[in-house]
């Protein structure tokens, strides 16, 4: 795990004592006090937690005399050679060649605008003490967590809310409002579920000076017309796409690669093994589950399994392959559980499969500090199924959700079918939805001139982008900094990003099917099982024994009379759910039990306070 952290004051605070930045780093990394970087000024502190890559192992950047300006720098910077020749013409040579030193020139050079010459995936702070002032920049995806607080004239900042809430500092508050975002399906950007802690929002800065804050964008995605042809728009994808894989595998360190057996893991692979070149063997892993291909049931979403697409791909490019196979005692392990949790600071439905993502993570770290991942793609290219039918992508609702509430085992919202009636109904999820959703759309940009059917599209493949893909981002970022893994993200590109917003829906989806133009850039490199592939999402344990020591589970905290989850249930719901016979359910409904579980335990581990 790596991370930063820190703080700035602008008057008297129980921040300002090293046992507070002490314990706010040491929930950044597994190796504190060893590895552990920290910079000092008359009243500001900072501390950098390094991970398991070159990029990251460097010290925070220190300018200045005494020292008056210095950066704190979390991510990693993509093609600086040009960057350095730009800081360099000006008079500025960085000594130790480190992305924290070319973002801090960065800043000496252009001020607010150093974030627009940066290209990457990063948070990081300045501390400008000429100035009486703190600035924190996230990456333009927001790949890269940000979050902060302000208490007694002080500004703390860190990669997670738990260094946060460390050392005392901030008491773990879950208050209405902070339900509402935990049981949302939509991530409202700067918000978080522990009352008085915030997010930096993707491509944007946040200003403290003298007291103030003030937070701003300096990224975001702009309408404009498309004017290439198809076959340059296919070129210039597959040219985008090229760069951003092979930035990512440059340098001393060959990665793995992430492969579901799908376009878009088979995308990037393909894309890897061609960069590398002679430089080495591109390795691949794949998760399954035990006797998951064999005993396979197709069901709404998942209609085959992935394992022998990826061993196809793999024979394909010639990857040094392997198979991360997990069984239900994996998946139950309750050390994993509890790892998973404290990893992401907060509960989902999806234990199972956050489970199985950080073990695919730990397994991949054991052949690499780097990992490769094809997320992001049906966000950028508009894969998700229904994108398209614009009946189901509202109104006054996002798509994803009109979709889950198409189903009845999600019909009360994902994960919340055994919480109390009268509590949901005083939450009002429907209209925090609704409310969140025209906030969203006030944010789409316009085209002069568009149609109706095209500006409507947009708003979806915006939604998709800005409320949908952070949340998996975060969650992505979050289990691979506990696995000590670096994910790097090809598909989650500024330079793609908007180019593709802005490639019209009939070029998007020139054959008819989802993600052809992606089809279209890549097919020649994979095999045409793989291409013609219909998506499906990661796969989930179909072992009915899982659910039976799930239902075991839930019987065991609501016996439990000191439960802190209990005064949110409907009991009999609840006990209902756990009293159900030892065959299988739909995983829709299994995320019910989940939820409950993750929340039961979030709430006791963290000691978080209900205050609704």
């Amino acid at each position: 795990m790596s991370g930063i952290a820190g703080w700035i004051g602008f008057g008297t605070g129980p921040g300002h004592t090293r046992s507070v930045l002490d314990a706010m780093a040491a929930t950044t990394s597994r190796d504190v006090p060893a590895e552990l970087h920290t910079w000092r000024g008359t009243r500001a502190a900072s501390a950098a937690a390094p991970g398991g890559t070159a990029e990251q192992r460097a010290a925070p950047a220190v300018e200045g005399d005494g020292p008056d300006v210095a950066v704190v720098f979390d991510g990693v910077l993509h093609d600086t050679a040009p960057l350095r020749a730009t800081l360099a013409a000006r008079g500025h040579r960085p000594r130790h060649g480190t992305d924290a030193e070319a973002a801090l020139h960065a800043y000496l050079v252009w001020g607010d605008d150093c974030a627009a010459h940066l290209d990457g995936a990063f948070a990081f702070a300045v501390f400008d003490l000429r100035r009486d002032r703190l600035l924190l920049v996230r990456d333009r995806l927001g790949v890269r967590p940000l979050h902060y607080v302000r208490l007694n004239g002080t500004v703390y900042f860190a990669s997670e809310p738990k260094a946060l809430l460390a050392g005392s500092l901030l008491e773990p508050v879950l208050d209405a409002d902070g339900l509402r975002e935990l049981f949302s399906q939509a991530k409202t950007p700067g918000a978080s579920v522990f009352r008085g802690v915030a997010e930096v929002r993707p491509g944007h800065l946040l200003d403290a000076a003298g007291g103030r804050v003030v937070e701003r964008p300096y990224w975001t995605l702009q309408a404009r017309a498309h004017t290439d042809d198809p076959e340059t728009t296919v070129a210039t994808v597959r040219s985008l796409l090229a760069d951003n894989v092979g930035r990512a595998v440059s340098g001393d360190i060959l990665p793995v690669s992430l492969l579901s057996g799908g376009l878009d893991s088979g995308a990037i692979t393909a894309l890897a093994a061609h960069a590398l070149g002679d430089r080495g063997r591109l390795r691949t892993a794949t998760a399954t589950f035990i006797g998951y291909a064999e005993n396979f049931r197709p069901d709404n979403v998942r209609t085959t399994p992935d394992a022998p697409y990826a061993a196809e791909v793999a024979r394909h490019i010639g990857s040094d392959h392997t198979d991360v196979v997990l069984g239900t005692a994996d998946l139950l392990d309750p050390r994993l559980r509890r790892a998973v949790l404290r990893a992401q600071d907060r509960p989902t439905p999806f234990a199972e499969m956050d489970v199985a993502g950080l073990l695919i993570f730990r397994a991949a770290r054991e052949h690499s500090p780097v990992a490769l991942s094809g997320e992001g793609a049906d966000e950028i290219f508009g894969g998700f199924t229904g994108m398209s039918e614009l009946e189901t992508a509202g109104p006054e609702q996002f798509p994803w959700v009109a979709y889950e509430r198409s189903h009845e085992a999600s019909r009360h919202g994902l994960g919340l079918g055994l919480f109390d009636r009268g509590l949901l109904g005083k939450l009002d999820l429907p209209a925090y939805g609704a409310d969140r959703y025209r906030q969203a759309v006030a944010e789409v940009p316009r085209l002069d001139g568009e149609s109706d059917r095209d500006r409507r599209l947009r708003e979806v493949c915006h939604l998709y982008l800005v409320r949908w893909l952070p949340r998996l981002l975060d969650r992505d970022d979050r289990l691979s900094r506990a696995a000590g893994l670096q994910v790097r993200m090809p598909f989650c590109d500024h330079r793609l990003a908007e180019y593709l917003f802005n490639v019209p829906w009939e070029l998007k989806t020139c054959d008819g099917r989802e993600k052809s133009l992606l089809r279209s850039a890549v097919g020649e490199l994979l095999p045409r099982s793989v291409v013609e592939r219909r998506k499906s999402p990661f796969p989930v344990n179909q072992d009915p024994a899982y659910t039976h020591v799930l239902r075991r589970e839930l019987t065991r905290v609501l016996d439990d009379p000191g439960s802190p989850v209990a005064p949110l249930l409907d009991p009999v719901a609840a006990r209902a759910a756990a009293a159900e016979g030892r065959g299988g359910a739909h995983w829709l409904s299994r995320t019910n039990i989940e939820m409950v579980l993750q929340l039961h335990l979030w709430l006791t581990e963290y000691g978080v306070r209900l205050a609704l």
